[in-house]
């Protein structure tokens, strides 16, 4: 959106990165656009390798894992609405509130990206979340 926003990582996001500065290098972005290295890829370069994998349109689309975050980060119960949206990047529509509710969450939201990479973890061993 043309915003600037932080985003803390967890061991596991931090562990990937490396591997592909490995890979890539020290470029100025983690994921380029093939057409330009300066441009970064789009969300359709990731629709077109999950429609690669066998992912149909109505199963899953690269916004669709952000929409998981949500779902299961409020469903959990253990995360401050608020902290959940800062980490989507979502303004508050009520601009009242949004012109008193300005705080990051930051130190939620650090536990938050934890607790999100370890799930991902239990879900690719196949195991509940928690």
């Amino acid at each position: 959106m043309r915003r600037p926003h932080i985003v803390p990582l967890s061991r596991q996001a931090l562990g990937l990165l490396q591997e592909l500065r490995d890979l890539t290098g020290c470029g100025n972005l983690m994921f380029p656009s093939v057409r330009s290295s300066q441009r970064c890829m789009s969300d359709n370069t990731l629709n077109g390798a999950l429609r690669r994998m066998g992912y149909g349109k109505d199963e899953m689309t690269a916004h669709g894992f952000r929409a998981m975050f949500s779902t299961l980060a409020n469903e959990s119960g253990l995360w401050h609405p608020d902290a959940i949206e800062r980490a989507l990047a979502h303004v508050e529509k009520n601009e009242i509130r949004r012109a008193y509710a300005r705080g990051q969450h930051w130190d939620e939201r650090v536990d938050l990206a934890q607790w999100w990479a370890d799930q991902l973890d239990q879900m690719k061993e196949g195991q509940k979340r928690s």
